[in-house]
């Protein structure tokens, strides 16, 4: 037998000042969509905005159903959405902003389980890595520099 050890990088940035003005200008877009979420049973709102390398923005939030594994998350309404919109194109920069509608999160919110499956089948399939920011309403941001990063043992098509 023998131990291994898996290790996560992360950079936190203070706050959203800190961060380059194209991904200041990415994080606003998420925020944006973050107001357009659909929670009204969580009351917990998402918004995601992605930059490809075509340059295009897109972005997603969460859309809630009452029943709940009916919903779907903003990382996926976003990537799902370029995907579709823009198959040729890889996903450079995502960006995350998330918090409740009844208190201020502060705390950085990282995509969950099923998003971070999600994530990694784009950066797969493009063969490039997915550079990760995320942040709750205010306060600090944390930057992955790739999904594989965030979940360093992922399932992917190797296995099937």
């Amino acid at each position: 037998m023998k131990t291994v050890k898996i290790e996560s990088i992360l950079e936190v940035f203070d706050s959203i000042v800190e961060l380059p003005e194209y991904v200041r200008d990415l994080m606003k877009e998420a925020a944006e969509a973050r107001k357009r979420a659909y929670a009204p049973y969580s009351k917990f709102s998402v918004g995601a905005a992605l930059i490809l390398d075509n340059n295009k923005v897109v972005t997603g939030n969460n859309q809630e159903n009452a029943s709940y594994p009916s919903g779907l998350c903003a990382e996926r309404t976003a990537i799902y959405y370029a995907g579709s919109q823009y198959p040729d194109a890889k996903v450079v920069i995502m960006a995350l902003t998330a918090g409740s509608q009844s208190d201020v999160n502060t705390e950085p919110i990282p995509p969950c389980g099923a998003c971070r499956q999600a994530i990694s089948e784009y950066e797969v399939k493009q063969e490039a890595p997915i550079e990760i920011y995320f942040m709750g309403e205010t306060g600090k941001v944390v930057r992955s520099k790739s999904l594989a990063n965030l979940l360093p043992l992922i399932f992917d098509k190797t296995y099937l």
